[in-house]
């Protein structure tokens, strides 16, 4: 219970970036999660039992070839361009950081249930720290050398507000799947008021990527729990199911005739969709879609012209005349994750991650847990705009979905006592 409660908490603290251990180069969320992995270890080499699980095969398998990818993406970068020691250095020790945690994590026995337990802690610490966090923002609390706000987004104890609209975007699905799986009423109530406050906080972020994500997640979860329903209980007709099929029948003629209607309303629709970004549609929207399209393109020449290798680990673009009023530092990332691995890694790496990705979303689909392919979908969706490979919610969500059992199995396990 001790280490599923730690590896959660290390889990939530990894987006404190602007928190760190006094005297010492990393962060709280850090120092927890190597103090998991230091104990998890421990107890296999004191004879701890361990399980070679599948997720296990997997996990190990993606590190083993993105750890190829890398080596020989760096030994390219050394011989063709300039390499950056910090960057190289910081991402090298999140990918070794991410592989000991995500293996070892998949190696437990009974990995399913344990997994679980972290994530009802995570959803717990989510909420406790979310609260803390919005004290700070808005006054209630002080602490020194904190400044929870960037300009006018929230961005509580993360460098940026994008890092903690990330979380948001990876623990509603999450709870949302803790919810729907559960007898216990208190913890679907735990849960579904999690959900509302998690996307209450995420808002506050005001995040394009997250509103997207946001949508095509809500979207998706509705379209399958509809198709989840439609099947349920064999071929047996009964009103309420021929009732949805009209509807959904005719739903097609209607929007084909009222497309007329909607193209001349284009206006009204393009300006509501622009109220809901983070400055209505203007100069920063215009600005930061100008900014990514620059450096997409850049990456995708980029890591051409080292024969789709990679040059390793780290950042490696040049600061874009785009950037002058981004406040941003040279080297730049590509700000998508597909891109940036690309870069680093070559195509051997790219498609190792959406071999991996792809196996979470199997597994979740197999399992039939609606939420976490939300789950899944919704971490793709925003690795669009951003790179989030190295941030450990994302590797704890796609192992969460990985040693995902069939719900026959977790029917055995959920009894009351199991929720927390």
């Amino acid at each position: 219970m001790m280490r599923d409660a730690l590896l959660a908490g290390g889990v939530i603290l990894s987006a404190a970036s602007q928190l760190s251990v006094p005297g010492m180069p990393f962060g709280y969320g850090e120092l927890l999660l190597a103090l998991w992995i230091m104990l998890s270890a421990g107890r296999m080499l004191v004879g701890g039992r361990v399980e070679a699980t599948p997720a296990f095969a997997q996990l190990a398998t993606f590190w083993l070839l993105l750890s190829l990818a890398l080596g020989i993406g760096t030994i390219v970068g050394y011989l063709t361009t300039l390499l950056y020691p910090t960057g190289l250095l910081h991402d090298t020790m999140a990918y070794v950081l991410l592989a000991s945690i995500t293996c070892l994590a998949s190696v437990e026995p009974d990995a399913g249930r344990r997994l679980r337990r972290s994530g009802w802690w995570t959803i717990v610490f989510a909420d406790a720290i979310f609260a803390i966090q919005l004290a700070i923002a808005w006054g209630w609390l002080h602490q020194p050398g904190v400044d929870p706000w960037y300009w006018d987004r929230f961005r509580g104890w993360s460098e940026n507000p994008n890092q903690l609209a990330l979380y948001c975007a990876l623990l509603g699905p999450l709870a949302l799947h803790l919810a729907t799986t559960t007898r216990n009423r208190w913890g679907q109530a735990l849960a579904l008021s999690s959900l509302v406050f998690i996307f209450f906080v995420g808002r506050l972020t005001r995040s394009d990527a997250y509103l997207y994500t946001t949508i095509v997640s809500g979207v998706a979860f509705l379209g399958l729990r509809l198709k989840a329903w439609l099947a349920s209980d064999g071929n047996r007709t009964s009103l309420p199911r021929q009732i949805a099929l009209l509807l959904m029948v005719g739903a097609v003629p209607l929007v084909i005739a009222m497309t007329p209607y909607l193209l001349s309303e284009e206006s009204f629709a393009a300006n509501f969709a622009k109220s809901l970004t983070k400055d209505g549609g203007g100069e920063a929207t215009a600005e930061t879609f100008e900014l990514r399209v620059y450096l997409w393109d850049e990456a995708l020449q980029k890591g051409l012209q080292s024969a789709s290798l990679g040059l390793g680990p780290g950042p490696h673009l040049e600061r874009p005349p785009t950037a002058d009023m981004q406040f941003l530092e040279r080297p730049f990332e590509a700000h998508n994750t597909v891109l940036d691995l690309y870069l680093q890694g070559g195509l051997v790496a790219v498609i190792a991650l959406l071999w991996i990705v792809g196996s979470a979303a199997m597994s979740a689909w197999r399992a039939r847990y609606d939420a976490l392919l939300v789950l899944v979908a919704s971490a793709a969706v925003f690795s669009i705009p951003h790179l989030i490979i190295r941030h450990p919610i994302v590797w704890f969500a796609l192992t969460f979905c990985l040693v995902a059992g069939p719900p026959s199995v977790f029917r055995r396990e959920l009894e009351p006592s199991e929720v927390m």
